[in-house]
């Protein structure tokens, strides 16, 4: 499956201003940006029926087979094989030995009036090559003639070696194909490992021959609530699935071809009970487990017995099997220890080991396996946690909590790859718009993972060597399809990449807002669902005067919003937002970004009416503390659509900033139950439950979080049949307005109310 521009040529006219020339030399517009790139006088037009010379060496002719592959057919080539000493091409390929390549990583591409010429010392650069052509070509419109480009000299290498996405299949699922997929997309932008979580509490993806129950019992589990529920019978519905060891080699092959190392990851001591359900002798108590359908930090952990580590044996036996690769990743984070802590006979295995404690009995496994893979030619790597105890020198360290590790790693002079939650993990939200998917609690913007820096300033020279690169990582607890896993990695791998490979010298973020559009067709093309809310104007409204209301819009990523208030569809020319709107009320508002005149994304559409702005949903509202926000998704219907929900976990209460309560007489609410599936370990004493009166708690109004009661209304044992219940209770003695706090009272574990909106009623 590579990358096919067939529909790019057509859309390449987005990229160019109404008054562009198609002749004129287009714009470099590359992701990546390169190392070094001069322009010179000149141009050159590749024709619509190009010739590319990729000789007679395999290597060659595999890079230009792949090069017609990124074009498509609405930009055909025709290979040739006669030495291009002696014919004519407009673009050559060529391995060049004469040239002392700084990393096999590295390439060149020179344009004159003459032709195109890509050169590398290896076909690992050569193909970079020709995916910076391939952007080239597709930077702007073609004329009747081809693609005119101008002369130019680039030679590009990468900051780092590892530029990697890591994507878990353990929570949730993906097919072969989805992955390729998405190996495409790495490619085009020369990202060069895919870090693949196949284990964890809710699912195991590894065949391991001996251990067949791996799969068939550690690969299923049963959703919580409705989504593990068949309707028509009532029978529970397992959710499944694990990869052949024949799809993990194709995979691994498919990757090889693009030049992307994959790295395998089995998570070891903790985020195990998929398989010790499997095998309960692999756990502390051996007592029957269920595969976990909850979210969370899991207390499970594998034993330290011997028997347990020849079980580790075979997997990591197999690990190496499947995957050539150098890196294999062990896992090692949120292990809590409590039970090894409370068993007699880890107790009893940390004395006989001469080990500290249950740090101390973790390292000891880390050092056990580290072993195992060194026999195998392999180097293990995991995360930061790993450091808590004695690490065997040749380990390298994914650093994920902050920068810290990195440092304390690099200092011992372990490897690092940095991957840090607060920057590069794509399951959180992209921007503050209610159309973002379910997801974690805070934002990480474009604009944030553009502006990491992987290298920490505390290091000094030498210590920062061992920083090998950078990751992203695509948790996928929320993630139940391929569209929002593509939801959160697009546009956001752009920035990735070039922080990956750009030296910060070239790294510009205006320049790679003005570099973007070009790769939102080269996406379309290959039929990736980008996400629309970085690229969609946001709004916000307010009461304005009588019969009036005040909108705001914001555009995330600063691109011009063109709007109208007719209910046509904006244009280029339409009003351009500059300030807040006074609406005359009913108003309809559609509002788009341009680029260059031309649109970006989704448009916003929004009708208002003075009733309207008494009603939030509960993605207008804020949290009344913000402990713990998470966007969660409804448990029914099993398959379709289903309602979103921000909600605090630890303080379940919502906060109307403002509230306009002046002639309100009463509130309706609109509340929803979801299943409470989270396992917080040593942070569940952090969940605070207001004290209720009744049997199923209350639903409890007040001005201001701490203020006077407006409301109270008991809640009953369940909601409706729809899964939602509404409420309608009058206010008392309520301000004209106020901080309206709304929350639900008692712990109804293992479910949970949540808002879903509020509207206030006049008198």
């Amino acid at each position: 499956m590579q990358p096919r521009l067939a529909l790019l040529l057509v859309t390449l006219s987005l990229l160019l201003p109404p008054c562009a020339a198609a002749d004129a030399p287009v714009v470099p517009r590359l992701i990546p940006q390169p190392a070094h790139m001069l322009q010179r006088p000149g141009s050159f037009t590749v024709p619509a029926h190009a010739r590319v010379q990729a000789g007679d060496d395999p290597r060659l002719r595999q890079v230009g087979r792949q090069f017609q592959a990124m074009l498509g057919d609405v930009f055909p080539i025709t290979l040739e094989a006669a030495n291009p000493a002696t014919a004519r091409a407009d673009i050559a390929f060529v391995l060049d030995a004469s040239c002392r390549w700084p990393l096999p990583d590295a390439y060149a591409i020179d344009i004159d009036g003459n032709g195109v010429r890509v050169r590398a010392g290896s076909d690992k650069g050569l193909y970079y090559g020709a995916v910076t052509l391939a952007q080239l070509l597709t930077s702007g419109a073609a004329g009747q003639g081809g693609v005119v480009l101008p002369a130019l000299d680039i030679e590009d290498q990468p900051r780092f070696g590892w530029r990697g996405l890591m994507l878990d299949s353990a929570r949730h699922f993906q097919s072969v194909d989805e992955i390729k997929h998405l190996l495409d997309a790495m490619a085009q932008l020369k990202l060069d490992t895919f870090h693949w979580h196949l284990t964890d509490d809710q699912g195991w993806r590894l065949p391991v021959p001996g251990w067949p129950k791996l799969v068939t019992v550690g690969g299923c589990r049963i959703p919580a609530g409705d989504a593990g529920i068949d309707t028509a019978s009532g029978k529970p519905v397992p959710y499944c699935g694990y990869y052949t060891e024949a799809q993990i080699r194709d995979v691994v092959a498919y990757a090889a071809e693009r030049h992307i190392d994959v790295v395998p990851e089995v998570d070891i001591p903790g985020h195990a009970t998929a398989a010790i359900a499997a095998y309960p002798q692999l756990g502390v108590s051996g007592q029957p487990i269920a595969v976990s359908n909850e979210w969370g930090v899991n207390t499970q952990l594998f034993n330290a017995d011997e028997t347990t580590m020849r079980f580790l044996d075979d997997v990591l036996g197999q690990v190496v099997k499947l995957f050539p690769g150098t890196f294999v990743h062990i896992g090692g984070d949120e292990a809590v220890k409590d039970q090894w802590v409370a068993s007699p006979k880890m107790q009893a295995r940390i004395r006989a080991l001469g080990v500290k404690n249950e740090a101390g009995l973790q390292a000891w496994m880390v050092a056990r396996l580290e072993k195992t893979l060194a026999a195998h030619g392999k180097r293990l790597i995991g995360w930061d946690e790993i450091l808590e105890g004695r690490l065997p020198a040749a380990a390298t360290v994914m650093s994920w909590r902050g920068r810290g590790g990195a440092v304390n790693a690099a200092r011992q002079g372990h490897d690092v790859v940095m991957s840090p939650s607060g920057e590069l993990y794509l399951d959180y939200l992209q921007t503050h718009s209610p159309e973002e998917s379910p997801g974690r609690p805070a934002v990480i913007s474009l604009q944030q993972v553009y502006a990491f820096e992987p290298v920490p300033a505390e290091l000094d020279a030498g210590q920062a060597r061992h920083i090998l690169g950078v990751q992203a990582n695509v948790w996928t607890e929320h993630m139940r399809n391929f569209a929002r896993v593509q939801h959160a990695v697009f546009p956001r791998i752009a920035a990735l990449a070039e922080v990956a490979w750009s030296p910060p010298g070239a790294r510009d973020y205006q320049s790679f807002l003005q570099r973007l559009p070009a790769m939102l067709p080269r996406w379309q093309a290959q039929g990736m669902a980008v996400a629309q809310t970085p690229f969609q104007p946001h709004a916000s409204l307010q009461t304005g005067s009588t019969g009036q209301a005040e909108l705001t819009l914001h555009q995330p990523l600063g691109y011009a919003v063109h709007y109208t208030l007719d209910g046509s569809t904006p244009a280029g020319t339409s009003p351009r937002y500059f300030t807040t709107l006074a609406l005359p009320l009913p108003a309809t508002v559609k509002a788009q970004a341009f680029f260059d005149g031309r649109p970006l994304g989704a448009v916003f559409e929004q009708h208002y009416t003075a009733a309207s702005l008494l009603t939030r949903s509960d993605e207008q509202l804020a949290m009344c503390t913000g402990q713990l926000m998470l966007r969660l998704e409804d448990d029914g219907p099993r398959s379709g659509p289903r309602a979103v929900y921000n909600v605090d976990i630890f303080n379940p209460c919502w906060r109307w900033d403002a509230a306009p309560l002046a002639g309100i007489g009463s509130v309706e609410v609109r509340a929803g139950r979801i299943p409470y599936f989270f396992q917080l370990a040593h942070d569940e004493p952090y969940r605070t439950f207001k004290p209720a009166t009744t049997a199923h708690g209350e639903l409890e109004l007040h001005a201001g979080c701490d203020g006077p009661l407006l409301a109270r209304l008991p809640l009953p044992a369940q909601p409706d049949a729809d899964g939602f219940l509404t409420l309608r209770t009058p206010l008392q003695n309520a301000p004209d307005k106020a901080d309206l706090c709304l929350w639900f009272s008692g712990d109804t574990r293992p479910a949970m109310w949540v808002l879903d909106r509020v509207t206030l009623l006049p008198k």
